[in-house]
């Protein structure tokens, strides 16, 4: 059964930091690509990075650029996103989701398998 779970949300003050992880299970994670989103209240779900099964990363959504990193571990099972500079406005649900088709891109429609999301909120 492939499953992906997230973790390491939680509350953070503007400016700081939160390493989020994505442990899959059930398949091959070199098979697959693996995507980021987020759903902020009120808002669509919004495509931030993602990263194929040979570590080709690709960021979707400019708000976050020079301030999230992804990456993986194929050997863990693992892909983390690396983010710094909080902002309020990065307060979200954030998701893993893994895509195996030729084409994934910024488009929740392109990923197959979803995680349940881990919570973001950055306050003061």
């Amino acid at each position: 059964q492939l499953q992906l779970v997230e973790s390491g949300g939680g509350l953070v003050q503007p400016g700081g930091s939160l390493r989020l992880s994505c442990a899959v299970s059930g398949f091959t994670l070199d098979d697959y690509a693996i995507g980021w989103f987020r759903r902020a209240p009120g808002k669509e779900r919004e495509g931030v990075l993602c990263i194929s099964g040979s570590d080709s990363d690709t960021t979707y959504a400019d708000s976050v650029k020079g301030r999230f990193t992804i990456s993986r571990d194929n050997s863990k099972n693992t892909v983390w996103l690396q983010m710094n500079s909080l902002k309020p406005e990065d307060t979200a649900l954030y998701l893993c989701a893994a895509c195996n088709s030729p084409s994934c891109g910024s488009s929740y429609i392109d990923y197959d398998f979803w995680g349940q999301g881990t919570q973001v909120t950055v306050s003061s």
